[in-house]
């Protein structure tokens, strides 16, 4: 009796242990999600223009994907989005000023191996204005953004 009881204990001890390992993980990975998107996206690509930030958080061969009229869907690589970048820079609208910079907020942030989702609120100043899913992979060098699908919020009702 004491035999089993001891290594029902024993059993017990080890899987609390390993759940708190892969907690403990998970949340590292999540982190480390959150740091990339907020440099690479948010302050890389969107408030600063800064190419080595934005060099180091996306994959080379990411796209934004979006809808248009119907059926009708359109990309936009990254390639594009740096040369859009580059002419803000070029006309002073980057870095962004106080009341125009934007910030997020993560509503998930999903991994399963080496892939992750995160669901995140963008706000430009103080106005919640897109709900973005970013998709990434975990490649040698660490969490690549490769792919984002977005809602833009109707700037009125009439837009809807």
């Amino acid at each position: 009796m004491k035999k089993t009881f001891l290594s029902f204990f024993v059993l017990i001890v080890f899987t609390v242990s390993s759940l708190a390992q892969n907690e403990l993980e998970n949340k590292k990975e999540k982190e480390a999600i959150k740091k990339v998107i907020q440099e690479a996206y948010i302050d890389g690509l969107i408030n600063e223009g800064d190419f080595e930030k934005i060099n180091k958080g996306f994959h080379p061969g990411f796209n934004l994907l979006g809808i248009g009229r119907g059926n009708e869907m359109w990309n936009y690589p990254i390639y594009s989005w740096k040369e859009s970048v580059k002419h803000d820079l070029k006309i002073g609208a980057i870095p962004k000023k106080d009341n125009e910079k934007v910030t997020i907020k993560f509503l998930t942030v999903d991994i399963t191996g080496t892939a992750a989702v995160a669901k995140i609120e963008f706000y430009v100043g103080e106005k919640l204005t897109y709900i973005d899913y970013l998709s990434l992979y975990k490649f040698a060098d660490g969490w690549k953004i490769v792919n984002k699908i977005f809602y833009q919020f109707p700037e009125s009702k009439d837009e809807k």
